[in-house]
């Protein structure tokens, strides 16, 4: 198998560069494909004008024209390196079936793509798949464990290098950290998608990611796994650590359970963990500017207060339900008297989460302990958090510093409106309404509708914003935003310039990336399947950054522009890595796509 995926990306990578030519003209769809009575929109590019000139759909079994013919034009602008776009609406093709999109008189084809009720089905598992493969303590991707001797403490209440049993979790990327700011928020996305969908998880795995259904739907699983971690990095009432090693770990490329990474007590020994002090923190030369915990409270809170629901009325576990009920109670506490945000600790380089919102996720954390205790304190908070944060988000902006508008979509707004009054209902509505405009003023701007900034890791600011569109139009029936979204969760899947898919394996026959930096692919020559990539850059930023060094011919080199750029290779650590937080993000709009 591996070789065959090498020799694959090495053939494609030797069409590309053959056959693409800045005077083509290239045809980019959603890969997955598309529900018959949904809108559907290609983009087709070039450096030649296209007006007049009709747009065929194909059907792949017979490879006929089906439908009728669509008139192409006008162009609607230019956007990097090419003249002229066009968006091309084909909604009225609805039957069932596998389909291309091809120029009449022209050579160029779209990739395959289906039309049907079921073509997102089972993709939900493939993402829970690249979050299993993250797992540090026993993993199952390689069956192997790692890092059994984390940590040692810093900045905590004892003195430091007290060792503690932090073991467990998921490391964050490709590389062997682990962080409470991302690692919580995957928990309370996958248990949201959860409570939201319940019937598209299957079960296929035991509770250590083995082959092996064990009466608990597989992302009940990975959910424990991270929660029983969370629990460790909350030793006792009145204590929370937020991240265990730093960038030290950035020695090499290599496997977990072979790292050598030397945090004083020798290599491959003890990892330091951090305490949440919400005070700036930095052993060596760069330190953060942390001013508090609430942002890390609130979602821990959020996330024990759906646990204690799901464990207490689904699975039956009172004693593990009511462990989590405590841990969240306590930990919200801690938030309240500590406002502010804890950043990710840097060390050797600057690079670090800077995440300066936390009245969103203290929020969300009031909502979800009223669910589980109403305890109408809790609704009181939340409303007064909601008031606080108001629309405070990266929509509408230029640009942001990495992970400051953190977690990139309000779930606290929506996890209130389930418990609110009505008119309280209409204030939240009114929130999420001017974001989505904000981001749809700078949409208008490209060809491609996409309104989000590319920054690092866009892709997850994507995933977001494609929640948001569909939490809103939940709450509201309106569906006038449906396009929108739409357009955002076209370009993850293949609408976008370079033609590539942004989760690694999906959909299973397109063109999705072969070389993402993670060093399972060097070292195992798999691929991580289902993970979703940081995504596009800036290209001030990608040319910013230290230590980017491409390993192979750019094959999209026709595709990147002094704007933005995206590279299928494993040397770019800032846009093709797939991230666990951003994967977690993208399960809960797959899971609604499935249950439709």
């Amino acid at each position: 198998m591996n070789k065959i995926v090498r020799f694959f990306g090495l053939f494609l990578l030797c069409l590309t560069l053959l056959t693409a030519k800045p005077d083509n003209v290239y045809l980019r769809v959603n890969q997955i494909g598309y529900f018959p009575q949904e809108m559907k929109i290609a983009v087709v590019f070039s450096n030649k004008q296209l007006d007049g000139k009709k747009l065929q759909v194909i059907n792949v079994a017979t490879s006929e024209v089906t439908g009728t013919s669509h008139k192409i034009g006008p162009s609607v602008g230019e956007w990097g390196n090419f003249r002229y776009h066009y968006r091309l609406d084909f909604s009225n093709v609805q039957n069932p079936g596998k389909y291309r999109l091809k120029i009449q008189g022209k050579e160029a084809r779209s990739q395959e793509f289906a039309i049907g009720d079921d073509v997102y089905n089972g993709y939900s598992e493939y993402l829970l798949q690249y979050i299993r493969q993250q797992r540090c303590g026993y993993n199952p991707f390689t069956d192997e464990v790692c890092h059994k001797k984390d940590g040692r403490t810093m900045y905590g209440p004892m003195p430091d290098s007290t060792y503690i049993d932090v073991s467990g979790g998921w490391h964050d990327a490709g590389d062997h950290l682990r962080y409470m700011l991302t690692s919580g928020n995957t928990i309370c996305r996958m248990l949201f998608a959860y409570l939201e969908n319940k019937d598209v998880f299957a079960d296929n795995f035991n509770d250590l990611g083995q082959p092996g259904a064990n009466g608990i739907a597989d992302v009940l699983d990975e959910i424990k796994w991270g929660l029983e971690w969370m629990l460790k990095m909350h030793p006792a009432p009145d204590q929370l650590f937020h991240q265990v090693a730093d960038d030290r770990d950035h020695v090499g490329f290599k496997l977990p359970h072979l790292d050598t990474a030397d945090y004083g007590w020798g290599p491959g020994n003890y990892r330091v963990v951090y305490y949440a002090n919400g005070k700036p923190q930095g052993l060596f030369k760069y330190q953060n500017t942390s001013t508090g915990i609430a942002n890390l409270t609130g979602r821990y809170a959020a996330a024990m207060a759906m646990a204690y629901r799901v464990w207490k009325e689904d699975l039956g576990d009172e004693d593990f339900a009511n462990r989590c009920l405590k841990a969240g109670l306590e930990v919200y506490e801690m938030g309240l008297k500590q406002p502010g945000c804890q950043e990710g600790t840097p060390c050797r380089a600057p690079y670090r989460y800077y995440e300066n919102t936390w009245a969103d996720d203290m929020e969300w954390g009031a909502a979800e302990l009223y669910k589980g205790t109403k305890d109408s304190t809790y609704l009181r908070e939340a409303k007064g958090f909601a008031k606080l944060i108001n629309t405070s988000s990266w929509m509408g902006k230029d640009t942001a510093r990495h992970y400051e508008c953190y977690p990139f979509m309000n779930m606290g707004h929506y996890a209130l409106f389930e418990v609110a009054d009505e008119a309280f209902k209409d204030t939240l509505i009114g929130y999420y309404k001017e974001q989505i405009e904000a981001v749809q003023k700078r949409a208008k701007e490209n060809p491609f509708l996409i309104g989000i900034p590319f920054i690092w890791c866009s892709n997850n600011l994507a995933a977001a914003f494609v929640t948001q569109c569909l939490l809103y139009e939940k709450m509201t029936g309106d569906i006038q935003y449906r396009e929108l979204m739409a357009t955002h969760r076209d370009w993850l899947l293949g609408c976008n310039p370079w033609g590539v898919s942004q989760f690694v394996g999906i959909p299973k026959d397109g063109v999705t990336p072969l070389h993402p930096h993670t060093p399972m692919v060097p070292h195992l020559n798999r691929l991580p399947i289902g993970g979703l990539n940081d995504g596009p850059v800036y290209a001030s930023i990608y040319n910013s950054l230290k230590g980017i060094r491409l390993h192979e011919d750019d094959e999209y080199a026709w595709f990147q522009s002094d704007y933005i750029v995206f590279h299928d290779d494993l040397g770019d650590y800032s846009t093709n890595e797939p991230t666990l937080d951003g994967t977690a993000e993208a399960i809960y709009f797959f899971s609604v796509l499935s249950s439709k």
